[in-house]
């Protein structure tokens, strides 16, 4: 019987699995999302949820028990510095998991976790990055008609 038993073993043992999910974290608050199996991304997104929490308090204890669990330091950075303040107004349901479908190789049904509004940050990323070759061509544009004026 399991009674008492959270959480998935994911067939794997305690340090295994616990490597397992801190990598996944980390790759999580790193990106805002990934691709993984449903079981996975079920299993990581408690604790994801549990560093955007700890993210919302920014005090020292909780920066130290996020840089204990996840494994670099940029991603505690980006923790406390981005994700925290991007979800302070919200109580709970940081991330989202997709389903995407059946793995090709060893037919494994696998799904996105990612953080909600995650898409919103990165089209704004990309639009930025329009904007900003959008006015360098302007720019150089502006500067070749004006040098072509200079050689008549």
């Amino acid at each position: 019987m399991r009674h008492r038993k959270a959480g998935s073993k994911l067939k794997r043992d305690l340090s295994a699995r616990r490597a397992l999910l801190r990598g996944l974290v980390t790759n999580v608050i790193e990106e805002e999302r990934i691709t993984t199996t449903i079981p996975k991304a079920k299993a990581a997104k408690p604790l994801v949820e549990k560093m955007i929490t700890l993210a919302k308090k920014d005090s020292l204890h909780a920066r130290r028990q996020a840089a204990a669990f996840l494994m670099k330091p940029e991603a505690v950075e980006k923790l406390f510095e981005k994700i925290g303040p991007r979800f302070n107004q919200r109580n709970g349901g940081y991330t989202r998991i997709v389903k995407l479908g059946w793995r090709k190789g060893d037919g494994a049904e696998t799904a996105k976790l990612e953080l909600v509004g995650s898409e919103l940050v990165k089209r704004a990323a990309e639009r930025a990055a329009r904007r900003e070759e959008k006015m360098k061509q302007l720019n150089e544009g502006a500067q070749g008609e004006a040098g072509g004026d200079e050689k008549k």
